[in-house]
């Protein structure tokens, strides 16, 4: 005989609640939340990002010219051909040498300025710690190329160097002037390049080193002041050790910058060429730029992207395990 059981109506099913109160479901309604959100910026990411470095690489071992959807594969061919190609070295050893002098010039100047702005100034009103006179001013002054984009300080420096209309040729005797002008002479190209790459970015980091300067607290900079300490020895006893990740993070970023668009940019608005005189200024984005839009060969300069993507990589994972240190100061 079998015995039926009736619930009523008014019951609850069984289980239902104590499983919305699980610890389960609130995991699972909340991930379902954040996922949710999540979903369209990812998918911009993937389309926009992560799918032309995907296509880049795939190009590269094709001879596909970029005009025509007809293309084959021929595997490392491309790669083959940089190697004996000495433009492409060329380029190499000029992004090497911009992604090594610029990010030390700028981030050092950034550096001083920083620190006079924040802690260089003498001791006034009861404070031993200040900055000079006018600080905020120059926060601000040096700041100031940061309103405008590359293309735009590019263009402001090429007049500058222009051959007898320019500025720098105007305050600068005769005798220190290059005959054919700072970016006709090949000794003289690269290093104007470097100029204006860091006259564009210094300012960037005056900013952000202040603000990393400003988290620290006065009373230890006052205590190593009243020590007896130099403005020197604050600054590389105290000051640039408490700041050490922040002044890694822009080596990385200025590298990088060195490396990619703002070399590409400097030198195809202000060079000969661009990228002369004689190559002494190609990077590889320009030249990356010559090789698969201006000669149709989209496959060998995605293999130049690909190279320029691995250099890129090596560079910031040597700067980052150089800085990396196991006694991390806090305070």
């Amino acid at each position: 005989m079998t015995k039926t059981v009736r619930r009523s109506a008014g019951s609850p099913k069984a289980g239902a609640g104590g499983f919305r109160s699980s610890p389960r479901y609130r995991t699972y309604v909340k991930y379902r939340f954040v996922f949710g959100f999540l979903v369209v910026p990812f998918g911009l990411y993937a389309v926009f990002v992560i799918s032309p470095f995907v296509q880049t690489f795939y190009y590269s071992f094709t001879d596909w010219s970029g005009l025509s959807s007809d293309f084959n594969m021929v595997g490392f061919d491309n790669f083959t051909r940089l190697m004996d190609d000495e433009r492409f070295w060329a380029a190499v050893r000029n992004n090497l040498i911009l992604a090594l002098a610029v990010p030390l010039v700028t981030l050092s100047l950034g550096l001083f300025f920083a620190f006079m702005i924040n802690i260089g100034g003498r001791s006034r009103r009861g404070e031993a710690v200040t900055g000079v006179a006018g600080a905020k001013a120059y926060k601000i002054l040096y700041f100031f190329p940061q309103a405008l984009s590359i293309a735009v300080i590019a263009a402001l420096w090429g007049y500058i160097f222009t051959p007898g209309i320019g500025v720098l040729e105007a305050i600068l005797p005769s005798s220190l002037s290059p005959e054919n002008g700072w970016l006709g002479e090949r000794r003289f190209a690269l290093f104007a390049v470097m100029i204006v790459m860091c006259w564009a970015m210094v300012g960037f980091f005056v900013v952000l080193f202040s603000a990393a300067i400003g988290q620290i607290p006065k009373e230890i900079n006052e205590s190593a002041l009243l020590d007896g300490a130099s403005r020197a020895r604050t600054f590389f006893s105290i000051t640039l050790p408490l700041i050490r990740d922040t002044v890694q993070t822009g080596w990385v970023y200025m590298g990088i910058m060195a490396l990619g668009a703002e070399s590409f940019a400097v030198v195809n608005i202000i060079t000969i060429g661009p990228g002369g005189p004689d190559d002494s200024t190609q990077v590889l984005g320009v030249y990356l730029w010559q090789t698969g839009f201006t000669q149709a060969q989209a496959g060998r300069g995605a293999a130049m992207g690909v190279c320029l993507f691995i250099l890129t990589m090596l560079l910031a994972v040597a700067a980052l395990s150089l800085g990396r240190r196991r006694d991390r100061i806090e305070y």
